[in-house]
């Protein structure tokens, strides 16, 4: 039996999905038609229902629920992982305002978006793009300000760029829980027992992982946009955890205050009673 399956080339996610989708453990005779794209155009996709199993911003999920669940293996959350909200070095010191002033974001269903909304409600003038270009709009002038998520937080510095606020800091400092930036999420359509084998071998692909860490292996570095392996190291260190592995208690809880939030945000009427958000 096959599914497609949609990943973003991050270095957390080809960590999490390589020993799955390599064969490097037993499927069980189960095959998985990989897609590997941008976060944002995985999240549109879900919204559509297009594919079997994804990777996704949790904002995304909240507005896909009726085609999709939560499984509880392959998220990436944690403290110290948020977005960071930049600009050029020394320009928010000579504005010092957000309202009105352009800012880069990765996508209007990201996390990074909601938690700049949360954080920053005035920030209304918002430039969706591919985070990849987010530091070079902001370093030509395109954007005054930028939100960066992934790899880019270990490079902006070295490009110039100073951080304005960490929105994963606020986020903790609000909740007192971990940011909860991406999950991955299977079709309704799939018959539950075959979404919890899925997940299974989600959570011993990702033991696998770190059972053969610090090895970078050519499938991760092929698809990174940062070949520098400590750059990769870091980015695996900074997003894959025991969360990774499975959701757990805390976990849950989180993700069900970000829904919470962004009901709020969206002015969203969503009895929870009657919502399940897990597998």
């Amino acid at each position: 039996m096959k599914f497609s399956l949609g990943f973003s080339p991050c270095p957390n996610d080809t960590f999490i999905f390589d020993a799955l989708v390599n064969h490097k453990i037993d499927t069980g005779g189960l095959e998985f038609d990989v897609i590997l794209e941008d976060v944002e155009t995985l999240n549109q996709w879900a919204i559509q229902g297009k594919l079997d199993i994804t990777k996704l911003s949790f904002p995304a999920y909240f507005q896909s629920m009726d085609n999709y669940v939560l499984l509880h293996s392959g998220s990436a959350l944690g403290k110290g992982v948020g977005p960071i909200l930049l600009s050029r070095y020394g320009a928010y010191e000579s504005n010092g305002k957000i309202r009105d002033q352009s800012i880069a974001i990765p996508g209007l269903n990201t996390t990074a978006n909601l938690l700049l909304s949360f954080a920053l409600p005035e920030a209304h003038n918002k430039l969706p793009m591919v985070f990849s270009e987010i530091e070079n709009a902001v370093i030509s002038g395109k954007a005054d300000f930028g939100v960066i998520i992934h790899e880019n937080r270990f490079t902006y510095e070295g490009k110039g760029l100073q951080k304005v606020m960490d929105l994963g800091q606020y986020w903790e400092e609000k909740t007192n829980m971990p940011v909860p930036l991406g999950g991955i999420a299977i079709s309704q359509s799939i018959k539950r027992s075959m979404a919890l084998k899925i997940n299974e071998l989600l959570g011993k692909s990702v033991e696998y992982a770190f059972s053969n860490y610090p090895i970078i292996n050519d499938y991760i570095i092929k698809h990174s946009q940062e070949m520098n392996e400590d750059v990769i190291r870091k980015h695996i260190e900074l997003y894959v955890n025991n969360y990774s592995t499975d959701l757990g208690p805390t976990g849950k809880e989180a993700i069900n205050k970000m829904f919470a939030i962004y009901k709020t945000i969206n002015n969203l009427d969503i009895d929870e009673n009657n919502t399940s958000l897990f597998l």
